[in-house]
């Protein structure tokens, strides 16, 4: 009789898990980014409250937040890099933050019709880890008046940004902002993600964190034109920059890594990819 209720008991707790419904938005719109204005972009995302509001991002980008992902690890086709989209929505009251990523797949699968499936391939990355010397990185000085930088949601460009030709900036909230712009990353108040995030897309291989660094820091980088020229063709842009430029770019993020006591170092590594089966070009109207 007792193994009977044992039974029972984990029957019913199958089906309460069966039957609870996937977290959404309460109210969610999706539209078409609108062209830049005079070369300039706001760009990434925004967290105000229980409003969630993403400027000019990609269905890549969208995805990789969705199921923490990095670029290289969504295989599908190429409109989904260079299509921009513009999404507002509002969490339902008392919502938990760690809830987010499954209320963007949700607006996935309903807006977009995303159909996909799992695999694992090996691919060559960069590893970033502790170097042989002293470590020489910059932690942030506190500032109780500051609350701690978010680690909710992370994408390759998070927070609220403008970019242009000559340089982008990006707040991350908490006093966290990252900047780019003559040859130089500057960012304060940032987590190892935040770093990783924006310093993965200067280059041409996902980047892996084994630094195991868990504090907040003040950080400068210098990255070389190459480096900058993977920005630039990773963000779908058709404008080319002349070698005759390099001059302007005198340092890389490995020579940079290596001045702060860490090393920049090609491997490879198997990464789980997600395989986009299926989806919409034009979202379902709201």
């Amino acid at each position: 009789m007792r193994s009977n209720r044992v039974l029972f008991t984990v029957l019913l707790a199958s089906i309460a898990r069966a039957q609870t419904p996937t977290p959404q938005f309460e109210v969610v719109s999706v539209r078409p980014s609108p062209p830049a204005v005079d070369d300039w972009q706001k760009i990434g995302v925004h967290i105000d409250g229980a409003m969630m509001r993403c400027t000019y991002l990609s269905l890549r980008d969208y995805i990789g937040m969705a199921y923490n992902l990095k670029s290289e690890q969504i295989s599908g086709p190429d409109w989904m890099s260079n299509a921009k989209f513009d999404i507002s929505a509002k969490l339902p009251e008392g919502a938990p933050r760690n809830q987010l990523r499954e209320m963007i797949q949700a607006v996935l699968t309903e807006r977009f019709k995303l159909e996909s499936h799992r695999e694992s391939k090996e691919f060559p990355v960069y590893v970033l880890s502790l170097g042989k010397g002293p470590l020489k990185l910059q932690e942030s000085a506190p500032d109780p008046s500051l609350p701690a930088p978010s680690k909710d949601v992370h994408v390759a460009v998070s927070g609220v940004g403008s970019g242009s030709n000559q340089g982008s900036y990006v707040d991350l909230g908490g006093g966290a902002s990252v900047s780019s712009s003559a040859g130089k990353i500057v960012a304060r108040r940032v987590t190892m993600a935040d770093l990783m995030n924006s310093v993965e897309r200067y280059l041409d291989r996902p980047l892996i964190d084994q630094t195991g660094l868990k504090g907040i820091y003040d950080v400068t980088l210098q990255y070389s034109l190459e480096e900058l020229r993977n920005v630039v063709r990773s963000s779908g842009s058709p404008r080319s920059i002349p070698d005759s430029a390099a001059e302007a770019f005198p340092g890389s993020l490995a020579e940079s890594f290596a001045a702060l006591g860490l090393k920049l170092e090609p491997r490879k590594a198997p990464l789980d990819i997600l395989v986009v089966d299926h989806a919409e070009k034009i979202p379902v109207e709201n």
